[in-house]
């Protein structure tokens, strides 16, 4: 697989893991794959496949993890659970392949304007796909150890 772009966010990585929601970049589309984005103009969102390559290779076997994530909602790390790789958006993972819902902003040749990143500067793309209302899922479940985590948090909706 041969990335087909990079992202470019010029913020810290402190801010991305703070609050990805708001960091704001661009995707860069390298040359050879620029034509692909012909009619992705008007689109609102992305999904955005990346290749999270500051995971190296020690840490890919890790199958049992602490979501992480949720520290943002001001849990602490005694409060997570330890669940499965699968079970959570850990980075660290056997195939480092991260999966980011953005906001298409605007659009400049090859460079797309985005909203949400929660990836850091210089990562690698691998793909990108317009998402289309007939992928929203309407009514998501969660487990029950990720609803009370939340409730815990005092986080209604994410």
């Amino acid at each position: 697989m041969e990335p087909i772009g990079v992202v470019r966010t010029g913020a810290p990585d402190e801010e991305v893991r703070r609050e990805p929601r708001e960091v704001r970049g661009e995707v860069e589309v390298f040359d050879p794959y620029a034509p692909g984005l012909e009619g992705i103009d008007g689109f609102s969102h992305l999904f955005l496949l990346t290749f999270l390559d500051r995971v190296g290779p020690e840490r890919r076997g890790t199958l049992r993890v602490r979501p992480r994530g949720l520290l943002r909602f001001g849990l602490s790390e005694e409060e997570l659970p330890e669940i499965g790789v699968f079970a959570s958006d850990s980075p660290v993972r056997p195939n480092p392949i991260g999966l980011s819902v953005v906001e298409l902003l605007g659009r400049r040749g090859p460079r797309l304007e985005v909203r949400g990143l929660d990836v850091f500067d210089g990562t690698p793309v691998l793909d990108l796909k317009p998402y289309t209302p007939d992928r929203v899922v309407a009514e998501p479940r969660t487990p029950g150890w990720h609803r009370e985590l939340l409730r815990r948090a005092g986080v209604d909706r994410v």
